[in-house]
């Protein structure tokens, strides 16, 4: 089996519904030459019936009035009719049947007169189509017995199936030169799309497959493979930026800690070891913040977490309690969202560290069904550069003081995890005159993408 699998999979998808459909379509003509051939077989031997029923019948009448002629005319070509008395002898008999031999024996006639018309062997003929009918004549009883052979209806279904045998081949290799040319037709955009994949695996770049001009499935799958092949460009070129910028960011604070170990090492008498660990100490605790975030970052979606319903108020009381501020945080309102609890965590860890970070005197922090809201009064973002604040490593002007703290990951992180869960983060004008950053999440878990 695993042989004949091998086998078959190694022929073109173009031969193999090339020989799917014409094993198909032989199947059915044959399955069609076979109900022909029963059906004028039936027909006719059910004419045959009828016309041997309505000359028994017409001979019956004659046998009642006793108006039987010498001879029995027939009006079928090789029709025979006899007229047998009780013992089996021939009382009355058409021309071309015998006076002497009739045409069926005692035990014959009398199954034949219960069945009704029967499929016999008679002196006659090899097959014939034989009817019994009774009736009586001068008093006693008779039978009229109709026999036609079948030779010419067995002639019929003979060549019909002699004709069918040739046609039925010649019909199917027909089809299958349709069908391996249709079948190429249709294929050949497929083929276009996979030559046009090729040359972008190997050329790469963001590519542009061929698009059919009809407006079918295969059009509707080159396009989704064309936006995907510009996703995927787009998802490499920020994954190298990505990557040239964490390089930059991490060579500062290793530059920072080289400089350091080179002058302590230079000049051990003017830098005690207490000098030393305060200098070093700020520096690894920015690169370990920032390799966190990159290691946070790597690992959103790459795996599915628990999600269960979450208490929004809960998860925000314990980050307000958390995040160390200089200004009052307010926390407000209820409600629940589908989710990780730690996940969103620390989504509403970045947003209120965000907003500390920039407030003048306030924070506040609204919870609501599937919704937060972190606003500050400090001296916001402009419209147009609200969007790429969420771009990785971007900081604004007063944010790229080192005082001000931060890797320049946290709204990144932020709306990386919430549109993991179905959600974003968005960022619009604040009730507190600065700034109001809005977590939203699905409800429940059927909404949540």
């Amino acid at each position: 089996m695993a042989g004949s699998g091998r086998r078959w999979g190694g022929l073109s998808l173009r031969l193999r519904l090339t020989l799917v459909t014409a094993g198909l379509v032989a199947v059915g003509l044959a399955l069609g030459a076979v109900a022909l051939t029963w059906v004028v077989s039936t027909s006719r031997i059910a004419a045959l019936d009828e016309a041997a029923g309505e000359r028994a019948a017409t001979v019956s009448r004659l046998v009642a009035d006793d108006r039987l002629p010498r001879s029995l005319p027939v009006t079928e070509p090789g029709e025979m009719t006899q007229v047998l008395d009780a013992a089996g002898r021939v009382v009355a008999s058409s021309a071309n049947a015998s006076r002497t031999l009739p045409i069926l024996d005692g035990p014959e006639l009398a199954a034949l007169r219960e069945a009704g018309p029967v499929t016999s062997r008679t002196p006659y003929d090899e097959r014939a189509r034989v009817v019994a009918a009774a009736a009586s004549w001068r008093g006693e009883p008779v039978t009229v017995v109709v026999a036609l052979p079948l030779r010419d209806v067995e002639g019929v279904v003979r060549a019909l199936r002699v004709s069918l045998i040739g046609v039925v081949p010649t019909l199917t290799l027909l089809l299958a030169g349709v069908i391996w040319f249709a079948v190429g037709r249709a294929l050949r955009p497929v083929e276009e799309l996979r030559s046009a994949a090729a040359r972008v695996a190997v050329e790469g770049g963001p590519g542009a497959l061929p698009v059919p001009s009809a407006d079918d499935e295969l059009g509707a799958l080159a396009r989704t493979l064309n936006e995907m092949l510009d996703r995927l460009d787009r998802a490499a070129a920020r994954q190298r930026g990505f990557v040239e910028d964490a390089a930059h960011e991490l060579r500062s604070p290793l530059s920072s800690l080289r400089a350091s170990v080179e002058v302590a090492a230079a000049h051990p008498e003017a830098v005690s070891a207490a000098d030393l660990s305060a200098e070093l100490q700020p520096e690894v605790l920015r690169m370990q913040a920032l390799v966190d975030d990159l290691l946070l970052l790597a690992r959103v979606g790459a795996a599915p977490s628990a999600r269960r319903q979450v208490d929004l108020a809960a998860v925000a009381a314990e980050v307000v309690a958390a995040v160390p501020s200089e200004v009052p945080v307010g926390l407000r309102g209820a409600g629940m969202a589908w989710g990780d609890a730690a996940a969103l965590g620390r989504v509403v860890r970045n947003l209120v560290e965000n907003a500390v970070r920039h407030a003048s005197g306030a924070v506040r922090v609204t919870v609501a069904a599937g919704a937060v809201v972190v606003e500050d009064d400090g001296p916001g973002v402009p419209e147009g550069e609200r969007e790429r604040v969420f771009e990785r490593f971007v900081r604004l002007d007063e944010a790229r003081e080192r005082g001000a703290g931060g890797t320049g990951l946290g709204l990144a992180i932020a709306r990386e995890i919430a549109r993991d869960h179905g959600g974003d983060v968005t960022l619009g004008e604040s009730e507190l005159g600065g700034l109001g950053a809005r977590l939203s999440l699905p409800v429940h878990g059927d909404a949540a993408v």
